[in-house]
Order: structure tokens, then C-alpha cells, then sequence
């Protein structure tokens, strides 16, 4: 049986009644494949990929064999495939709705790479084909959503970054162990210089990694520890800070969010009123 990529595996069975799927990908993470989809009745013939799968159940239950066994996997549920590994998949019961995705064994290693801060000895593989970890699928879930719609390149870099470290840390074998923590504070300093003049721009985390000249998994580690704030959240509570200077200028909340990088008007008002305590709007000097 040869290898199929995911967009091939549904159209060898077409979608049924009350079936819907979306595919896209996330371009700055090497192109990752994501599946977002909810199944009544659609069923999965028995393929495999030549990258891995990973994925969460978000409602309902999905059964599927793999490497011999029947799984049965519900909300909370981690879904692991490795490559070439032979699997199908279906509804058990009404429906199921799940998020996927499938990351080349490159974008994995380098990930692993990434946060050992060296290449990993042997063979990045997942033992196990389905693990419960309610929290890792949550912001799994989380991240892929942030994937998927319209967002700061930070944030959805950020994201996905620290849900693969996670995933690959917890539950994978082969990878290398974590680096320890070292003297950041150089680092540290370069980021935050770089998001104090960069703020306005659509920062991406291997642009801010390159300029700290630290990997991204410390960088990200380093700045939470250091200043409280991940990269992201850095950067945002940047941003309401110059939007609270222009707002008191008279500026008005569109011209405000346009000038200080948030993508659109409400983006602002949602982080403003979180940090503020009230809206864009009525912080504004009249």
C-alpha cells in the first residue's frame, strides 16, 4: 500500500450527509498540513502517510485500527500516527469532530532539535497511538484554532511551537532532553528591544528568534521567566501601551489599531479592555 497525503485519503471516500471538512496549512511552520472536520458518516479506508498524525478529539468518539488495535478515542484524546503506519478511521456512534494535523519527520526533528539543542540520537517515533491528556488537547485545540483563523504571526507561532514541544516531550521517543536554563538575560534583552521597535510590524517567532540569537523553545522559556510575559504577550502588552498614548492624543481606535500592529479594531478593543479594564473607546481623550 502506498502513502497518501490527507487531502487524497478523503477523496477516496467522499463525504457523506451532515460531513464537512477544511483543510489549509500553516505556512511558517514548513507548510504543516491541518484538517479541521466533522464526521456523521464519513469512513476512512485504510491508508497511510508519510508524515506523521497528530491530532485531538474535540466531540463525539472516533474508532480507528492501528498497527493491530482497535482505538476508541473521545475528548481529552491525543491521536498519534506515525509514518507509514496503516490506519482508517470512523464515527463510533452519532459523530465526532476532530482537528489534525501532519507534520513532515523534518518539522518534527528540527522541533526536537529546537528544544534539546542538538539532533536527537535515534528515531523520533510515538509509542503509543492514543494518549488522555485533557490539557495538552485543550491547547492543542487552542493553537490549531490560531492556525486556522486570521491572527498575529506571533501568536499563532508561539502557539504551535510550545503544543509540538509539549506533544514531543510527554510523548514521544527518541528525542533529545530538554536543555537547561542558562544565563538569558543578553537574549532576553535583544527580543525585547527588537518587539519595543518592532511593535507595529507583523513579527513572526523565527524572525525574533534570529534577532535574540537564541533557539526559539529557550527564547520562549527565558522571556517567561524573565519578564512574566512569553513573546506574545510581550508584544501585545507593547502594543496597549502605545495605543494608550495615542488614544489619549484624541486618536481614534481605528487609526490606533492600524498604527500599533493589531489587525483590526476589535483585536484592539479585546486586548485594551484586558488590560485596561475598559474599552478603546471610552479610554479615548474626546
Amino acid at each position: 500500500m502506498g502513502t497518501v497525503t490527507q487531502p487524497q485519503a478523503l477523496k477516496e471516500a467522499p463525504l457523506g450527509h451532515g460531513d464537512r471538512a477544511r483543510f489549509f496549512r500553516a505556512p511558517r511552520q514548513r507548510d504543516l498540513e491541518c484538517l479541521t472536520a466533522r464526521f456523521r458518516s464519513h469512513v476512512y479506508a485504510p491508508h497511510s502517510h508519510d508524515t506523521f498524525v497528530v491530532g485531538v478529539i474535540e466531540a463525539g468518539c472516533e474508532t480507528y485500527r492501528l498497527r493491530g488495535e482497535r482505538h476508541y478515542a473521545g475528548p481529552g484524546d491525543l491521536c498519534f500516527v506515525n509514518p507509514g503506519d496503516v490506519h482508517d478511521g470512523e464515527p463510533f456512534g452519532e459523530a465526532y469532530a476532530y482537528r489534525m494535523t501532519y507534520p513532515t519527520v523534518g518539522l518534527l526533528a528540527a522541533l526536537a532539535a529546537d528544544a534539546g539543542e542538538r539532533r536527537a540520537a535515534g528515531s523520533l517515533h510515538f509509542p503509543v497511538g492514543r494518549v488522555r491528556d485533557p490539557g495538552l488537547a485543550a491547547a492543542f485545540a487552542a493553537a490549531h484554532r490560531s492556525a486556522e483563523v486570521r491572527t498575529d504571526a506571533l501568536e499563532s507561532d508561539e502557539r504551535l511551537h510550545r503544543v509540538f514541544t509539549a506533544l514531543i516531550r510527554r510523548h514521544a521517543a527518541g528525542a533529545p532532553a530538554a536543555a537547561a536554563d542558562g544565563d538569558e538575560r543578553g537574549p532576553v534583552g535583544r527580543a525585547v528591544a527588537y518587539l519595543d521597535e518592532h511593535f507595529s510590524e507583523d513579527v513572526d517567532l523565527e524572525t525574533l528568534s534570529a534577532a535574540a540569537g537564541v533557539p526559539r523553545t529557550r527564547l520562549i522559556r527565558a522571556m517567561k521567566r524573565q519578564t512574566g510575559l512569553t513573546p506574545h504577550a510581550y508584544l501585545t502588552d507593547r502594543r496597549v501601551r502605545a495605543a494608550r498614548t495615542l488614544l489619549a492624543g484624541g486618536e481614534t481606535p481605528a487609526a490606533v489599531a492600524a498604527a500599533c500592529g493589531f489587525y483590526d479594531q476589535s483585536h484592539l478593543n479585546r486586548a485594551f479592555k484586558a488590560r485596561i479594564g475598559v474599552t478603546p473607546g471610552a479610554f479615548r481623550r474626546p
